[in-house]
């Protein structure tokens, strides 16, 4: 689940052209936690995964790697 969920933050972030800290402003985190989420240094808690997923309007299921399907 790691890798993939490293690969599709990283892929929906840079889908809807935003930055990290972009990112990181709307999840009410700092930058470099949400780089810590994209080298799968650190797990995001599920409020965060929940916000992420509005921010990129995809599924929980699909960021996690449970489903293709955004």
């Amino acid at each position: 689940m790691q890798k993939i969920l490293s690969q599709r933050l990283k892929q929906c972030r840079k889908e809807k052209g935003l930055t990290q800290g972009q990112v990181a402003i709307y999840c009410d985190i700092t930058e470099k936690t949400y780089q810590n989420y994209e080298l799968m240094t650190r797990e995001p808690k599920l409020e965060i995964l929940i916000k992420i997923a509005d921010l990129f309007d995809v599924s929980l299921d699909y960021l996690v790697g449970r489903t293709s399907i955004k």
